[in-house]
């Protein structure tokens, strides 16, 4: 992390500099934040924030420590307002697959999916897009939500970006002795929900991308039979913005052929990875013909099979985001 001093860098050098950081920044964010909207305004803000203040910067610490100190300071003052962002599992436990437990929860309250390429920079060593695409899957990220701001902070700067205490502590402007406290705190707490930034992985193989091509043909046939091979037996079903959450293949297929019926039919077509995840979206056959956008799935993959399906059905906002198209045609 070089250091650079205000005299000594054009603006021309300096929006370039500043943007070599966009991504890394972004996930951070993002991190910090669960909300793909909400890191790209935090990081337009640092960007902003950075190039207002670039003549004091004195060049003690290096451009990229000074960028991740304006970034959390930007997401610390955005936490001060809102509640933390949370996943269906988090509200309480499974509940029957019956369309009356259904209650629709703001948009706010919900942990919102990213695409890799926004947050995971190509090109990079293989083992540190390994660890930036686990970093980001649905359970951690939801598991941090957990943690207070500044606990989030340290553990994601120390765990996953790999900062010494003493740069932490820097930073936060803080001591090291109240860094390592925080961190001890942040660890007892997410070892009590049995994640960490690695404990899955995000590499496909030829048997992981066969996988997900059997269940496209399976789900777009709604094939039961085909699907029990391919999704686990305790599988879990969640589709924010309901708070709703299935455990078991079996309450999931209640649902799919009870309150959720609707979707017998669909096409559904893969788009960029998730949250480290394969992704898709799914199409609803419409009265108007064609097919209607009416969720993202997100699937995680483990032990040769779909262990969890998340449908996220603000598809205004995420298809977009995804580069999905807004309908199909027939």
């Amino acid at each position: 992390m070089g250091r650079v001093s205000a005299p000594t860098i054009t603006r021309d050098e300096l929006d370039h500099r500043l943007e070599e950081h966009r991504v890394e920044l972004r996930a951070y964010c993002y991190r910090m934040l669960a909300s793909p909207f909400e890191a790209q305004d935090a990081v337009q803000e640092t960007l902003l924030r950075a190039w207002r203040s670039f003549d004091r910067f004195e060049g003690r610490a290096s451009l990229r420590s000074w960028l991740y100190r304006i970034a959390t300071n930007v997401c610390l003052d955005m936490l001060k307002s809102v509640e933390r962002r949370a996943r269906p599992m988090d509200f309480g436990p499974a509940r029957e697959p019956v369309a009356a437990n259904l209650n629709e929860l703001p948009e706010t309250a919900w942990l919102e999916p990213v695409p890799d390429g926004l947050v995971v920079a190509a090109g990079h060593d293989p083992a540190e897009v390994a660890v930036a695409r686990d970093s980001v899957r649905l359970a951690f990220v939801a598991a941090l939500q957990h943690l207070p701001p500044r606990q989030r902070a340290a553990l994601i700067l120390c765990e996953v970006l790999q900062w010494k205490a003493s740069e932490v502590a820097e930073l936060l402007q803080t001591t090291v002795a109240s860094v390592n406290s925080a961190l001890q705190r942040a660890r007892t707490t997410l070892a009590a929900s049995r994640l960490t930034a690695s404990s899955t992985t995000s590499s496909l193989g030829g048997s992981e991308r066969d996988l997900l091509a059997r269940y496209v043909q399976a789900f777009e046939a709604y094939d039961m039979d085909a699907l029990t091979a391919l999704i686990h037996d305790d599988a879990t079903q969640s589709m924010p913005p309901y708070d709703l959450w299935l455990s078991g293949r079996d309450d999931i297929f209640t649902w799919w052929l009870g309150p959720g019926i609707s979707c017998r039919g669909s096409r559904v077509v893969p788009t960029m990875p998730a949250n480290g995840s394969p992704a898709f979206g799914q199409y609803k056959p419409s009265e108007a013909g064609g097919y209607e956008p009416w969720a993202l799935q997100v699937l995680e993959l483990r032990d040769g099979g779909i262990g969890e399906l998340t449908f996220f059905l603000r598809t205004e906002t995420l298809f977009p985001l995804f580069g999905l198209p807004a309908r199909l045609d027939a």
